[in-house]
């Protein structure tokens, strides 16, 4: 009999703080996902809890910020070796996760700043957008917008996308990976897509194929997985570019549940798609 030798593995650990998606396109599900499956334990801490389906958001919850500090106090057995923010829905979240950052000193922090639904929804106030720029910038190793996103958090009306970099920058966050998905410049051909690395002593693009259709969860997939290449020890430049190829194919391998948006496998290969058969069952 053959005798299995078992090895007990020490996983990098994923702090998560974002939102809950029913639909398992984004949010906690799909930063779970995502954690997996670049190799790390996720520890998921929801902020809100959100009414959506594949084509719009139409609630938000916040959840009690109080009750989000008591889930992140629970979890001291654990090693965090990276944390990683996702959708934050009120003022009262936003300090209860700056609360929970600042107890956790030299931890990278990657945040994706979800202001807005793939369906248009505005999930972020003007109010919410300045105090997320003063109290969590900061605290930012690595900011994950895309080119909306990225306006949107600028006081500068420049429209280039270093000015606006360098004026995050300037408010404390440390690297942005800047994605063309949504809205690509006038300069990229149309069949691709270039994301790009904004750092004080880093300038780094990528350019990959544009895939057909709109997508649920590339924002959470990218940035989970970039926390997750971060927490294994990568340098910025190779966790950034690992995380996009892994996010790469798994919008490759997604999948359309309806008419709507495509939602991102992240769990690809395992397990294998189940094809079933059109044959009557028999009794």
């Amino acid at each position: 009999m053959a005798v299995i030798n078992e090895v007990k593995a020490h996983l990098p650990v994923v702090l998560v703080l974002a939102g809950h998606d029913p639909t398992g396109g984004a949010g906690l599900v799909a930063d779970a996902e995502a954690v997996a499956a670049s190799g790390g334990w996720a520890l998921t801490i929801p902020t809100a809890l959100t009414v959506q389906n594949c084509r719009n958001v139409t609630e938000v919850v916040a959840l009690d910020p109080d009750a989000i500090r008591r889930m992140a106090d629970a979890l001291g057995e654990f090693e965090i070796a990276a944390i990683k923010v996702g959708l934050i829905a009120d003022m009262a979240s936003l300090d209860a996760v700056t609360d929970i950052i600042r107890r956790l000193p030299g931890v990278p922090v990657v945040v994706d700043p979800v202001l807005r639904a793939g369906g248009g929804c505005d999930l972020s106030t003007a109010e919410l957008v300045d105090a997320f720029r003063a109290r969590l910038l900061p605290l930012v190793d690595i900011l994950t917008p895309n080119r909306h996103e990225l306006a949107r958090l600028c006081r500068d009306a420049a429209e280039d996308d270093t000015h606006r970099a360098v004026e995050l920058m300037s408010q404390g966050c440390q690297a942005l990976l800047v994605t063309g998905t949504d809205d690509p410049s006038g300069r990229v051909p149309a069949d691709r897509v270039e994301h790009t690395l904004h750092a004080p002593d880093i300038s780094r693009q990528w350019s990959w194929p544009r895939l057909e259709g709109r997508f649920h969860g590339s924002g959470c997939t990218l940035a989970s997985s970039l926390a997750t290449r971060l927490a294994v020890g990568e340098s910025l430049v190779m966790a950034c570019e690992q995380a996009q190829a892994f996010t790469w194919q798994a919008l490759a391998h997604g999948w359309q549940p309806g008419h709507d948006q495509s939602l991102p496998r992240r769990l690809w290969r395992h397990p294998p798609v189940i094809e079933f058969a059109n044959e009557t069952p028999r009794d």
